[in-house]
């Protein structure tokens, strides 16, 4: 990601902020219902505060992404603790697909191909991260040994 991507993940975001609540609404609702495996990993929560969970966790993610350094930390063990609950590596691709048409949707003519690409950029890198972290690959066994 460059400065460009940062500046247009930031300025769009700033747009999305006012209308946060209504953007959790159609996140998780595009989730469910494209992703119904995931439904039930969220059966005990209470959706109006795990929608303002996201709305928090994505603000500082975007205000976060001027010093990626100090931020994949923070995804990873977000990631772990996602894990925990049952999230599985194919759960992000579901999720960033979700997050782009909410975007999409809340932003309407604002969601440019540029604003797609940077939020895509921005997106892969973090859940890239989240995914290594949680779920490393184990180095295969060494040949040859006894």
């Amino acid at each position: 990601m460059d400065t460009s991507d940062i500046a247009l993940v930031q300025g769009s975001f700033a747009k999305v902020w006012p209308i946060k609540g209504k953007a959790a609404e159609l996140f998780y609702a595009d989730l469910f219902e494209t992703a119904p495996e995931v439904k039930p990993l969220f059966a005990r929560a209470d959706m109006q505060k795990q929608g303002d969970k996201l709305m928090q966790m994505l603000s500082a993610v975007v205000k976060g992404l001027n010093d990626i350094p100090a931020l994949l930390p923070v995804a990873a063990d977000l990631a772990l603790r996602h894990s925990a609950y049952g999230v599985q590596p194919a759960h992000y691709d579901a999720v960033g697909a979700s997050l782009l048409r909410t975007l999409e949707t809340g932003l309407g003519e604002a969601f440019t191909p540029e604003v797609k690409t940077a939020w895509t950029k921005a997106y892969t890198t973090l859940s890239g991260a989240m995914i290594d972290a949680a779920y490393p690959t184990e180095p295969p066994a060494s040949a040859g040994t006894s």
